[in-house]
This record gives C-alpha cells, sequence and structure tokens, in this order.
C-alpha cells in the first residue's frame, strides 16, 4: 500500500512539472452594438427593417484557449480551441443560435518549429480568411463590404465561417525574408461507401509582408461535390461531383498617412445547372487612416454573377467606419454600408448584420454602432 501511495506522489509531481512547462493563454472579443437596417422589400411588399442589438458588428466575439509545450531541439506542441458568442441573446459558449448548436471558431492540435514552420490537425482557418481580413479597409468585421458579397456568393474566399475547413491537415512555413507560405487539405469524410476525395477541400496561399507591402495570391478548391452547399437566400451549388474552384489576389500599401487596399477574385462552379451562378467575380477597393485619435475607413466592391443559361446578376456596396479606442483593449465605433442589387442579381439580403433586409432589384443600407473589448 505504502508503494502505491508513493508511486501516486511520483506520477502527481511528474505531470505537475510538465503542466508547470505548458504555457495557456484565455482569450477573447467582446462586441455589441445597436443597428438599424432598412430596405425596399419589393415593388408592392414594403419595406424590410430592423432595429435592434447585434453581436459581432465590428469582431466576432469569441472565447478561446490556446497554449504550446516546449518539445526540446526547438520543437513545440501547439493547441488552439475557439468558440463564437452571441452576447445579445441567451446563449452559451459556442452556440450561436436557439437549436443549440455548437459553433467552433477553431479547434486545433499540432505541432511546431521555428526553422520548419507548423503542421496542424482538426477544423481551421483557410488561407483565404487571413488574406480576405488583410486586405480589406473594413477588416473582417460584419459591416465589410468583401465579406457580405462574398458570402452572396458562396466563396470560401471569405472572412466568414466557409472559410474554416473542418477535418483539416495545414501546413504553414517559417517566414523567410518576408515572405510564407500555407497550405490545407480537409478530408470529406463523405462514407465509406464514396470516394475518399468527394467533398474534400484544399487551398493553398502565399503571403508577402515586408515594411509597408503586404500581398496575398490564394487557391482554394472543393472537391467532387456530391452534397448541395449553400441554400435559402445564398446561392445553391447541386453537387454532381465536380469541382468548384476559386482564386483571389490582394494587396494593401501603407503610405503613412493614408492605407491602399485592393482584391480581386473569382470563382468557377462547374456543378452549375441551368439558373445557377457558374462564375462569379468580385472586386474591392479601399482605404484608411488616422483622423484624430482613431482610424476612419472606406470600402467599395462590385460582385457580378454568371449564371448558366441565364440573364447575369450583379451587386455592389460601399460602406465607411470610424473606430475609436478607449485604451489598447477597448474601442468604440460607428459604421455605415449601402448596397445595391439588380433585378438579374441571385442575392436577396446583402447585409450579413442583421440579415434579411435586402432585396432582388434593390437598395438596401445599415448604420450601427458599438463597443468592442478584446482581452
Amino acid at each position: 500500500m505504502q508503494k502505491k501511495l508513493i508511486a501516486l506522489a511520483v506520477a502527481s509531481l511528474a505531470s505537475g512539472a510538465a503542466l508547470a512547462q505548458t504555457n495557456v493563454t484565455i482569450y477573447g472579443v467582446v462586441d455589441a452594438g445597436y443597428v438599424y437596417s432598412s430596405g425596399s422589400a419589393g415593388p408592392g411588399m414594403g419595406t424590410n427593417t430592423f432595429s435592434g442589438i447585434a453581436s459581432g458588428i465590428a469582431a466576432g466575439p469569441r472565447l478561446g484557449f490556446k497554449g504550446e509545450e516546449a518539445l526540446g531541439n526547438g520543437l513545440k506542441a501547439v493547441f488552439t480551441l475557439e468558440y463564437a458568442l452571441n452576447i445579445d441573446g441567451n446563449y452559451g459558449i459556442g452556440n450561436n443560435g436557439a437549436d443549440g448548436s455548437l459553433n467552433a471558431r477553431q479547434q486545433f492540435v499540432g505541432l511546431s518549429s521555428d526553422k520548419l514552420g507548423t503542421v496542424a490537425l482538426g477544423r481551421q482557418y483557410a488561407p483565404g480568411f487571413n488574406a480576405a481580413a488583410r486586405n480589406d479597409a473594413l477588416d473582417a468585421t460584419d459591416m465589410s463590404i468583401q465579406s457580405s458579397l462574398s458570402a452572396l456568393s458562396n466563396s470560401t474566399i471569405t472572412p466568414n465561417s466557409p472559410a474554416r475547413f473542418d477535418n483539416s491537415i495545414t501546413y504553414t512555413s517559417a517566414t523567410y525574408s518576408g515572405f510564407t507560405g500555407s497550405a490545407i487539405y480537409g478530408f470529406g469524410e463523405a462514407g465509406v461507401t464514396n470516394s475518399t476525395s468527394d467533398n474534400g477541400k484544399f487551398g493553398l496561399g502565399g503571403n508577402y509582408a515586408n515594411g509597408p507591402v503586404n500581398v496575398d495570391l490564394v487557391y482554394q478548391s472543393r472537391q467532387k461535390v456530391v452534397t448541395t452547399i449553400g441554400g435559402g437566400t445564398v446561392p445553391v451549388i447541386t453537387g454532381n461531383g465536380k469541382d468548384v474552384n476559386e482564386w483571389y489576389v490582394g494587396g494593401n500599401y501603407d503610405f503613412k498617412v493614408v492605407k491602399a487596399f485592393a482584391s480581386y477574385q473569382a470563382l468557377n462552379n462547374k456543378n452549375a445547372t441551368s439558373g445557377e451562378v457558374n462564375d462569379s467575380n468580385l472586386w474591392t477597393l479601399g482605404v484608411s487612416a488616422p483622423v484624430g485619435p482613431g482610424t476612419l475607413a472606406l470600402s467599395y466592391g462590385k460582385l457580378s454573377l454568371d449564371k448558366k443559361n441565364a440573364s447575369d446578376g450583379d451587386s455592389w456596396g460601399a460602406g465607411t467606419m470610424y473606430t475609436y479606442p478607449l485604451s489598447k483593449r477597448t474601442a468604440v465605433y460607428a459604421a455605415y454600408s449601402y448596397f445595391s442589387n439588380d433585378n438579374n442579381s441571385l442575392a436577396s439580403q446583402a447585409i450579413i448584420v442583421p440579415g434579411g433586409v435586402g432585396a432582388i432589384g434593390e437598395s438596401n443600407y445599415t448604420v450601427g454602432g458599438g463597443l468592442v473589448h478584446s482581452f
């Protein structure tokens, strides 16, 4: 009995020593504000209007845990567990709706080396997520023009949830002279009777950041799509075993007095049937500049939808946001965005916050302001 107690004590000490070598950080973002949105519902249909409190206008609320453990010879184990929050309602961690579903932003574990880069497994960002956020004057906010229009085109090169791949393995290189490469493959896991590549996703990204210059190149693909992707107000991709391919180029240059942004991306859906979108093109321009202690940003973007055997459609949007820091971690903000859909657009709404306001052939706008705190 005494030997067992000694063994347990030794094991406990060993476990405590290992735990002491693991650095774990708890972090998060809390963001909420007031939003007013209005737009015509269509001829004879009146006006769609929303007025209320919304979460995540400037930054998606989240609670995360990340850590690393040194393994020796420059190698370390790393992990991240990050979950979405919806703070304006009675929802729990990772629960963005009343259905109780989990909304994990990131969940992965991996090995990292300062010289060789990082390999990780889990639910992770594809290269298009960070590229889209880096090269947008309105960042990855819900008031961002690129964010809304890329969601309407059913793109995975977006700062929204489609840019997070489940069941994925990633590699991110070390940075050499400002250049960083990244790759991701998400296994489709369609079932034992299907091809191992059905519904698989992969992406390649290259980022060059040196001084005032930032440039991103991205290619992403959904392979052998065999299920329907999207639905509702989003263009539907009916799976028939063909690929959906996307590419993106974006950049920004900091002139000190003003920072300029630009991006262009395209999507080709080989699954499209008559009336569905088989190609889309989205370009954006923007600037940001210090105004007083805060930052003022302006952005414009246009989405063109090429429908198979049907008339093409367009949507465009413009927006602005002013962010005023109260401290290093807390800021207040005010934003405005305007969208216009033509009569052939498939986009029946073009605003992510609050959603459901716009209509085909009509314009809509949103104005809002709030408070964001990070910890």
